[in-house]
């Protein structure tokens, strides 16, 4: 099949149109309107039928830390790393603000991010030493049965999981990769560099990852 180039379509037209203008007796018409159109640049024609041209490059999600926001979004959904976070922000973090909650999430993400853990979302949620209370996330290894039972919850926490699954950039944690709430003082934040406080979390970093998580 033999494809045809801009400039061959319109060589064409303009051909059978110079049969119908002759035809008429409109012969002056027509070159005149030849003309006009040999003048316009190949680019901008191209340009005109979208040829060539660069494809607009997405912007990244803007979030806004509100209920309102996240009840705006359609209903959320993924695989199973989709499922692991939303989980995760079940059980670690619904009870957080929206920021909190984003804030968790971005710390489960930097962790994906570092050498310092395994490079999937499910890995880094569950990974521990299969003892009970031996484990990143508590919930997990606790010993409970994990159970949904707020179902608006699960459905703002699994909106958040998505967004940051797809790149929504929400820099709340300076590069935090731990946390732990208010509630507690575990012996491990003193060896990490506290970045900030949202809601009922204190978020920390460990700066001999730092690099690596930034590249």
């Amino acid at each position: 099949m033999k494809i045809l180039t801009v400039a061959a379509v319109i060589a064409a037209v303009m051909a059978a149109a110079k049969d119908v203008y002759a035809d008429a007796g409109l012969d002056s018409l027509f070159k005149r309107e030849q003309s006009t159109l040999s003048a316009v640049p190949t680019g901008r024609l191209n340009n005109f039928f979208n040829f060539n041209r660069a494809a607009k490059k997405a912007k990244p999600t803007e979030v806004k830390f509100t209920k309102d926001y996240l009840d705006s979004l359609p209903a959320a959904q993924g695989g199973d790393n989709f499922a692991c976070l939303a989980e995760a922000l079940y059980f670690e973090a619904r009870g957080e603000t929206v920021k909190g909650q984003f804030a968790v999430a971005e710390v489960i993400m930097n962790r994906v991010k570092s050498s310092q853990f395994p490079n999937t979302l499910c890995s880094v949620i569950n990974q521990g030493t299969g003892r009970k209370y031996q484990c990143q996330f508590s919930y997990t290894c606790d010993g409970h049965e994990e159970v949904i039972r707020e179902k608006t919850a699960y459905e703002r926490v699994s909106k958040v999981a998505r967004l940051v699954i797809d790149g929504a950039k929400t820099g709340l944690t300076d590069g935090a990769t731990y946390y732990h709430t208010t509630a507690v003082r575990p012996r491990w934040s003193k060896s990490f560099t506290k970045t900030t406080r949202i809601g009922v979390h204190l978020f920390y970093r460990d700066d001999r990852y730092r690099t690596a998580l930034n590249n």
